[in-house]
């Protein structure tokens, strides 16, 4: 993306603003994938000169969520209403302090009646973005692009997530990279549901599933059937009657009977994504002197007893059991298993939350080194230590619905729907 122009703020009255030093730059880290992207585009002009940015799209106004990396939400910190307040990503909660109106005339975002700015107008890598009055200059100007992008053409630069910060991390701008932690979904009207999710396509139309392939509860016994991330991909990807997109608020949705076919090693049947590598190969990464996380917002809708919707699977090591599962039951109640060795069947349960099915929530499961973490919607991070008979075995991600209850009813069964979902390696 070229740098545009400079264009000074034309407000003179706010010189306590303008004289404030950019903030300077934070180390660049190179940004992980996301699982989300916006829709919108527009074209700018600029002293003169036309630039297609990007074909239009009819966002109209719209007030909602703006979701991001790792499916967190831009917020308004604190809820502070004060002129130089920091705009930072935050847990999605549904709070006022991340309702933004979207003014597609004018191209600003606001919350509480004031609006996204850069801060003193800055241009350089790594300003911060905080919360002004509205004044129509440049550094309130964003400009959806149809990658996810908000282009400020005013620094030429992108609304950034720094990509490594996570929940409470202030955003700022940086040269667009195109990459996940640059790519924002904006409430809209139309096709669209509250989160920026469109509904009239396929789940990977909304997220990136080129790192996933789909279990599904179908096939014959012992051997379920599996979609490949090329099947999964884009707008007209894959869909059928237990992996689609709700017509409602856009969730990309599973859906589990009890009386599924199951893998050879579980009783169990599934409808449910498995992390891949860049390659297509299945994805088998090492903890030891990395981080590693799977993030996701998500809301269950139906649980005969409980689900697993979030996996640590053992991968290369000679076991076919799971680290850990995140499950969610049906009165509410959120538990994290931790399997004591790689043999199974050893696991300990710990109650980490409660969360009454219909609530969307969120969680960011954790694997470095040897500790195990778990965040839900945002709070402090619980941890526990692995035990060392893990050491050396390969590991992967899996996320959606994992129904754990059988039965021979085709109507009962677990129904998961994600808002966003991303895994980073680092």
């Amino acid at each position: 993306m070229p740098r545009l122009p400079h264009r000074a703020r034309g407000n003179p009255s706010r010189p306590h603003h303008q004289s404030r030093p950019t903030a300077a730059a934070p180390t660049r880290r190179r940004p992980a994938r996301s699982f989300a992207a916006g829709t919108l585009g527009a074209v700018l002009t600029i002293a003169g000169t036309s630039l297609v940015l990007a074909a239009p799209a009819s966002a109209g106004n719209a007030t909602g969520q703006v979701t991001g990396y790792q499916g967190l939400c831009l917020d308004d910190r604190g809820a502070v209403t004060t002129n130089l307040n920091p705009v930072q990503v935050y847990s999605c909660n549904g709070t006022s302090a991340q309702q933004w109106s979207v003014d597609s005339t004018g191209d600003t975002l606001q919350v509480f009646g004031k609006c996204l700015d850069v801060k003193s107008a800055g241009t350089a890598n790594g300003t911060l973005v905080d919360l002004y009055d509205c004044n129509g200059t440049g550094a309130q100007k964003w400009v959806p692009q149809s990658n996810g992008e908000l282009l400020n053409p005013n620094s030429g630069k992108c609304l950034d997530d720094t990509g490594y910060g996570g929940s409470g991390t202030q955003v700022q701008i940086w040269s667009c990279t195109g990459t996940a932690n640059q790519q924002w979904t904006l409430p809209s009207g139309g096709s669209t549901g509250g989160g920026g999710l469109n509904t009239s396509v396929a789940p990977g139309g909304n997220f990136d599933l080129s790192l996933w392939e789909l279990q599904e509860p179908t096939g014959s016994p012992g051997s379920p059937t599996t979609i490949l991330p090329s099947q999964l991909e884009g707008a007209n990807g894959y869909q059928d009657s237990y992996f689609y997109t709700d017509s409602n608020d856009g969730a990309m949705t599973f859906w589990d009977p009890e009386n599924g076919v199951t893998t050879p090693n579980s009783n169990y049947s599934r409808s449910e994504l498995r992390e891949m590598d860049s390659s297509g190969a299945a994805a088998n990464w090492f903890a030891a002197g990395t981080t590693n996380t799977l993030s996701a917002t998500l809301k269950v809708t139906q649980v005969p007893d409980h689900v697993c919707v979030g996996q640590i699977h053992l991968g290369s090591g000679g076991s076919t059991k799971p680290l850990l599962e995140l499950f969610s039951y049906a009165n509410g109640d959120i538990k994290m298993a931790i399997e004591q060795t790689p043999a199974g069947g050893n696991e300990v349960l710990y109650k980490v939350g409660n969360v009454p099915v219909g609530t969307q929530w969120s969680y960011v499961i954790g694997l470095s080194g040897s500790t195990i973490s778990l965040s839900l919607n945002g709070g402090a991070a619980q941890t526990w230590t692995a035990s060392s008979t893990f050491n050396g075995y390969g590991m992967y991600f899996k996320a959606g619905d994992y129904d754990q209850s059988s039965g021979s009813d085709a109507s009962v069964g677990a129904k998961v729907g994600f808002y966003a979902l991303a895994i980073h390696h680092g």
